[in-house]
C-alpha cells in the first residue's frame, strides 16, 4: 500500500484520542487504507482520495492544516510531481524557504510538504531513495537548508528490495521540529545488513525492528551499525549525508598469512580475535592450542576432537549449566503469568510484555545476541502461540473437541477423525490415552513385522518349485497367500489388531 501521507492529531492531555488522517491519489489504495482503519479498530480514520501535492485535502482555511505527527511512503523520484501546480508560486508556502526540488526529482517535494504539514514540535517520518542523501545541485541546497534548520533528527539505512515495484535501497529520514535550534548532530543507523530473505523480496524480521527502534531512542553509538553525527562533520563533507562517509558498516577482510601457509601454523592474531569466546573460557585456549614459534601457533587436538573438546571442558559445560539456568529463571516467571491469563486480555500486549522482558533477560550476556533470542520467541508466536492466546483471550482455558467430517466424491459424510484447536491431539492422546496408545503402538509393530515376514515367505515361494508357482490363477494365487498368512500368524500366536469406535469428550486444562 503506498499511502501517500498519514497524519495524525493528538491531545494535549495524555490519554486523549489520536485522530488519524490520510490521503492517497490512487482510488483502490485509499479504499483499502479505509478498509485497514476499520479493521484496526480506527473507523473514524478520515482517509482522503486525491493528490497530496496539487490538491491537499485538509487544510485550516487557506492553508494546510497542521498535525503531532506524519509519515509517508510516496513513490520515488515522482517525475511528475510539479504536473498541476507552479512550484514557485505555490499557494502553501511548501518551498520558498528551503528551495524547490528539481522538475523531475519530487523526493524532497514529499519532504517538504511533511514539514509544512507539522506542528512547530511535530515529528515526521519519510522513506525515501538513498539519492536524497548526496545528489547535489538543487536538491543539496534543499538538504544544506534542512540540516541548518536542525531539522532532520535522525537516518536509518534500510536494507535493498523491501519495497514492491523497485529493488532499491531506501532510508528513512526522521524530521522533529522540537528544539530543533538546540539540535548538534543527526544520528544516523545503517540496518542495511540486517534482514531475512523472503521470497523474492527482503523482509525487516521483528528482532530487525525492535534492534532498530531501541538503538534510536536510546541514541547508542555501535560500531559499523550507529552513531551521532556532529554538524561539524556535515559540514566539512559539504552536507552530503551519504551513510558510507559516517558508518563504516564493512565485514573485515579475511587477511591470507602468506607465512603461515607456506611454514604452517595458525597465527596468534587470529585466535585473539576470539577473543570475546577465551574471556568466558579463558583456560579452554591453553587446551585447544599450542606453541608453534613466535607469532603462530598448532592444534593441540585432534581436528575431528575439537567440538567434542570444547563441550567437554568444564569451563564452557559451566557457561552452557549458567544459560540453561538463566532461561529456566525467565520461563517459570512466564509460565506463572501466562497460566493466570483470563478471557479479554489482549494478545498483542501480551507478546509485546515478554518479549521486551525477555530481550531485558539476556542483555549484556556474553556470548549471546538478545535480539537473536528474541526472534526465537516472536517466531514462535507467530507459528503457534498466538493461535492459542486468541483462543484463550476468546473461550477462556476449556478445550473441547470436534469431529471433522468430509464430503467424499459421492457425496456421503466420511468421518475423518477428531481434532481440538487449543490442546495438540497428540498431547491429549499422551495425556488421556497412554495406555491405548502404546497398545496400538505395540499392533502396529507387530503388523509392520508380519508384512516384512510375509514378503519373505512370498519371495521364498514363489520360484518354480514353491509352493504359489503351482496355482493357475489371480484367485489361487489369493489363497495360497492367505494360507501363508494364517500359517504365519498361527506360528507367531498373534492376532490382528482391533481397533474401537472413536469417543465423542471434552476436558478443562
Amino acid at each position: 500500500m503506498r499511502l501517500r501521507l498519514t497524519a495524525a492529531e493528538v491531545g494535549d492531555e495524555a490519554g486523549t484520542a489520536v485522530t488519524l488522517y490520510g490521503q492517497e491519489k490512487d482510488a483502490t489504495t485509499s479504499g483499502l487504507a479505509r478498509m485497514n482503519m476499520i479493521l484496526h479498530n480506527n473507523p473514524t480514520a478520515l482517509i482522503a482520495q486525491g493528490n497530496t501535492l496539487t490538491d491537499p485535502k485538509f487544510k485550516d482555511g487557506d492553508t494546510i492544516k497542521t498535525f503531532n505527527y506524519a509519515d509517508a511512503n510516496p513513490p520515488f523520484s515522482d517525475k511528475r510531481w510539479s504536473t498541476g501546480i507552479d512550484p514557485l508560486n505555490d499557494p502553501y508556502e511548501r518551498f520558498q524557504s528551503f528551495g524547490t526540488p528539481p522538475a523531475k526529482q519530487g523526493d524532497y517535494a514529499y519532504l517538504l510538504h511533511i514539514i509544512r504539514s507539522l506542528k512547530s514540535n511535530g515529528k515526521g517520518a519519510c522513506i525515501l531513495p538513498h539519492g536524497v542523501l548526496f545528489r547535489g545541485h538543487a536538491e543539496a541546497d534543499i538538504r544544506r537548508s534542512l540540516v541548518r534548520k536542525g531539522y532532520i533528527k535522525g537516518i536509518i539505512g534500510l536494507p535493498p528490495n523491501l519495497f514492491y515495484g523497485t529493488s532499491i535501497p531506501a532510508c528513512i529520514v526522521v524530521v522533529d521540529k522540537e528544539d530543533a535550534h538546540a539540535r548538534k548532530g543527526i544520528f544516523i543507523i545503517d540496518a542495511s545488513k540486517d534482514f531475512a530473505k523472503d521470497g523474492p523480496k527482503n523482509r525487516l524480521r521483528e528482532q530487525d525492528i525492535h534492534r532498530i527502534v531501541d538503538v534510536f531512542n536510546k541514541r547508542v553509538d555501535v560500531p559499523g551499525y550507529s552513531r551521532m553525527v556532529p554538524f561539524e562533520e556535515i559540514e566539512q563533507n559539504e552536507y552530503n549525508l551519504n551513510l558510507p562517509r559516517y558508518i563504516d558498516s564493512l565485514l573485515a577482510v579475511d587477511t591470507q598469512d602468506i607465512d603461515g601457509h607456506l611454514r604452517g601454523g595458525i597465527p596468534v592474531r587470529d585466535i585473539d580475535a576470539l577473543d570475546k569466546y577465551w574471556s568466558v573460557c579463558p583456560q579452554l585456549r591453553n587446551s585447544l592450542f599450542e606453541e608453534n614459534r613466535s607469532g603462530y601457533v598448532d592444534l593441540a587436538v585432534e581436528k575431528p576432537d575439537i567440538k567434542s573438546s570444547i563441550y567437554n571442558h568444564p569451563e564452557f559445560a559451566d557457561f552452557i549449566a549458567l544459560m540453561n539456568g538463566h532461561f529456566a529463571e525467565w520461563q517459570e516467571s512466564v509460565s506463572k503469568r501466562l497460566k493466570t491469563l483470563e478471557p479479554g486480555f489482549h494478545p498483542k500486549e501480551l507478546i509485546v510484555e515478554l518479549g521486551d522482558d525477555l530481550l531485558n533477560h539476556y542483555l549484556s550476556k556474553p556470548l549471546i545476541d538478545a535480539y537473536d533470542v528474541y526472534q526465537h520467541l516472536m517466531d514462535y508466536w507467530a507459528e503457534t502461540m498466538q493461535d492459542d492466546c486468541y483462543l484463550v483471550d476468546s473461550d477462556g482455558w476449556k478445550a473441547e473437541t470436534y469431529r471433522i467430517l468430509e464430503m467424499n466424491k459421492k457425496g456421503k459424510e466420511v468421518d475423518k477423525g477428531w481434532a481440538c484447536d487449543l490442546v495438540p491431539k497428540h498431547l491429549v492422546v499422551d495425556r488421556f490415552f497412554a495406555a491405548q496408545q502404546q497398545a496400538l503402538r505395540q499392533k502396529e509393530t507387530e503388523l509392520e513385522n508380519l508384512t516384512t515376514r510375509l514378503a519373505e515367505l512370498e519371495d521364498e515361494h514363489d520360484g518354480d518349485e514353491g509352493i504359489l508357482s503351482t496355482v493357475n490363477s489371480r484367485t489361487d494365487a489369493l489363497i495360497a497367500r492367505q494360507e501363508v498368512t494364517i500359517g504365519l500368524l498361527d506360528s507367531s500366536d498373534c492376532k490382528p489388531p482391533r481397533f474401537s469406535a472413536s469417543l465423542k469428550w471434552s476436558f478443562r486444562v
